[in-house]
């Protein structure tokens, strides 16, 4: 079966709507490092609500980018990790990282110059 991201339904466009969503790009950059309890995910990724970091990593999870580990301790120790599939996406998503700041100066620039004629 071909995937076909520009059909509507095909299930393509929501692995892609899942890749592209920036809380997906920052946690799989931001777990590039190695493992990461919840809390520390929650930190490196400012900004990101619990109830966004939650749902984001059970989604990553179910796609088979990260891994959950619960280790028997009291209080219980989780850790999130990239799966092989989660380290194939890092260079794409590096790269979309590296663009952004490298051109976020002239999209500034642009902001500015659109407010400014309307």
């Amino acid at each position: 079966m071909p995937w076909d991201p520009y059909e509507a339904n095909c299930p393509s466009r929501r692995l892609l709507d899942r890749i592209g969503d920036r809380w997906t790009v920052l946690i799989v950059v931001a777990l590039d490092s190695g493992p990461l309890r919840f809390s520390a995910l929650g930190t490196r990724v400012g900004g990101i609500s619990q109830k966004m970091l939650t749902q984001t990593l059970r989604s990553l999870e179910r796609d088979g980018f990260v891994t959950r580990t619960v280790y028997p301790e009291i209080p219980p120790r989780v850790e999130y990790e990239l799966t092989s599939l989660g380290r194939s996406l890092l260079g794409p998503l590096r790269a979309l990282e590296e663009w952004a700041v490298e051109n976020m100066s002239e999209v500034v620039d642009r902001q500015r110059e659109y407010q400014t004629a309307h």
